[in-house]
């Protein structure tokens, strides 16, 4: 099954057209090739409100699956894209960022520096990347096809994960 996915660009530059979004382009590129329907793409500067008014958008009025952030999630501080991300999120997803950093420290030491976040409005998962085009696409790789097992239990589609588990022949 295909599931529905939108980017959220952030970036004061791009948004005023003086920078190409090479980040946005890798991002969309690697979600079609693992499945996902990218209806929705934007850039907008970084802005806590219009990022957080993107994402209530994405979640409540577009019913996106999957709504992907990139950009803002370092130490700048017009870097706001977490903080707009939690404030609009029923849970957290910790596990995902997580991941992503320990995936970005086996490439550099700088990865630690990532604040990105993750979480679930309603039945939409939102997940912040960097932005930066190597290390949005290294932080995506490292946890597409994980979510996309995510995204089917939130739906109800699938089992949950311990399911899954005894399924592949684990002990309980």
């Amino acid at each position: 099954m295909k599931y529905r996915a939108a980017l959220i660009t952030m970036s004061d530059k791009g948004s005023q057209g003086l920078r190409e979004d090479t980040a946005g382009d890798a991002v969309v590129k690697i979600l079609e090739e693992n499945g996902w329907d990218v209806e929705y793409r934007t850039l907008i500067p970084d802005d806590f409100q219009q990022i957080k008014e993107e994402l209530i958008k994405c979640a409540d009025e577009m019913k996106i699956t999957l709504a992907v952030t990139c950009g803002g999630t370092g130490f700048s501080l017009r870097d706001v894209t977490p903080e707009a991300t939690l404030a609009v999120v029923d849970r957290e997803v910790r596990g995902i960022p997580e991941a992503m950093r320990a995936e970005s420290m086996k490439i550099t030491p700088m990865g630690m520096l990532s604040r990105a976040a993750a979480g679930l409005r309603k039945q939409t998962l939102i997940i912040n990347l960097p932005g930066s085009r190597k290390a949005a696409s290294e932080c995506l790789e490292a946890v597409i096809k994980p979510i996309k097992h995510g995204v089917e239990v939130l739906l109800g589609e699938a089992g949950d994960c311990a399911a899954l588990h005894l399924a592949e022949g684990e002990k309980e």
